[in-house]
């Protein structure tokens, strides 16, 4: 059966756009040692032997081959390597990934260029090496530093190893995040302050800190972990990590992200602006926006269907347009997540919507002290953040009778 036209070229769309906005890429590299028994990310266990390296970047080579009709003369503001554990990848492999997107799509010069890593697949010299392969910026997922923290949230590493990744990174690295997370099995206060003093020791551009909750479909939904904090003393830890990421200098930009001046996450912040991102491997999700319509794209989950697809000129498995109701909420989605919210030019830019599309829930939020208007800026309030899904959920489109 001949596969369907894609959605975005059978029939003009609803919306109208003046401009596109920025775009970045995002590459999934799916694999890890051990899946965490909190993660729903698309990741997957190592099995024994080599990772299919190099079958894998054909694929993804292939996939951004069959994608360029959809972006031409489009500069890349980002690029993100994300999973899974990207670091499993060697050094040569990602040199070889990047020498391909480079080759084949135009980089905005100082091109943010972003690689996660974990401290179970640290070699010395290793993050040096993909330093020198063109990433600018590791993302360390340390978690905590405490040894029995991290046996009770599944993770691979201990805490030497989390230091000496670090002290690599920062050696190896101007730009680098660590990956916190808190409320973690039988955490107190003074356990948070421990590793808290333990990150800022290393001086990090940038912190991002992150509540362990339980998702559907994961070890931990099937087993919840025993101690878990309740949500006042996980309501005062992250009061704690506030107060204390500030006194270090570092500024609460997004409602989980702590940066020094300079050192923002370019990726992340165009995601939550509503900016555009190709989405590249396994699983990985995609927002392209046209003059007429905004597209979500899905590849296909498992590894093993992916390379198939991919290979074939088919890595995607899904799409579909983004209709008019519904932007309100996926622009406020992201764009609340800002401490400095957003300029209400903005919403037009990227949706074509005039504000009177957030009505009536950007009353209802001005009203219950959630958001505050500055001249042209929309922006959370400090209650707004601590009541952010609320917030956001004040934007869903009503259900069509």
């Amino acid at each position: 059966m001949a596969r369907p036209e894609p959605i975005r070229l059978q029939r003009r769309g609803d919306v109208r756009l003046s401009a596109l906005p920025p775009l970045s890429l995002y590459v999934h590299l799916p694999w890890c040692l051990r899946k965490c028994p909190y993660c729903d990310f698309n990741s997957h266990e190592r099995a024994s032997g080599d990772l299919p390296e190099t079958q894998y970047l054909d694929a993804l080579r292939a996939d951004l081959e069959a994608s360029l009709p959809l972006v031409w003369g489009r500069r890349v503001v980002s690029v993100f390597i994300g999973g899974g554990t990207p670091s499993l990848f060697s050094p040569a492999g990602i040199d070889r990934l990047l020498a391909d997107v480079r080759a084949r799509l135009p980089l905005e010069p100082g091109c943010e260029i972003t690689l996660e890593a974990n401290p179970g697949t640290f070699e010395r010299d290793r993050f040096r090496a993909f330093r020198a392969a063109g990433v600018t910026r590791l993302s360390l997922g340390v978690q905590s530093f405490d040894d029995a923290a991290l046996r009770a949230i599944g993770r691979v590493h201990d805490g030497a190893q989390a230091r000496a990744a670090l002290a690599e990174a920062a050696q190896a690295f101007e730009t680098f995040n660590v990956d916190l997370m808190y409320a973690l099995p039988g955490q107190t206060p003074a356990a948070l302050q421990a590793d808290l003093d333990e990150a800022l020791a290393f001086s990090p551009p940038h912190l991002s800190v992150y509540h362990l909750t339980i998702e559907p479909n994961t070890a931990f939904a099937a087993r919840p972990p025993a101690g878990l904090p309740d949500d006042d003393a996980a309501s005062e830890m992250l009061d704690a990590i506030v107060a204390r990421t500030a006194a270090a200098g570092l500024e609460r930009y997004e409602v989980s992200a702590f940066a020094r001046a300079g050192h923002r996450c370019v990726h992340n912040q165009n995601y939550w602006r509503f900016g555009d991102y190709l989405g590249l491997g396994a699983g990985a999700h995609g927002k392209l926006s046209f003059p007429d319509r905004i597209v979500r794209q899905v590849r296909w989950r498992e590894p093993a269907a992916y390379l198939r697809q991919a290979l074939q000129g088919r890595a995607v498995s899904n799409e579909h347009a983004v209709s008019a109701d519904d932007l309100p909420f996926e622009f406020m989605l992201g764009a609340l997540r800002l401490a400095e919210g957003f300029d209400r030019p903005l919403l037009a830019e990227r949706t074509g919507l005039g504000l009177q599309a957030l009505e009536p829930g950007l009353q209802q939020a001005l009203d219950r002290g959630w958001l505050q208007q500055q001249g042209q800026r929309l922006r959370p309030t400090a209650r707004g953040f601590d009541f952010l899904s609320d917030v956001q959920q004040l934007f869903l489109a009503a259900p069509k009778a």
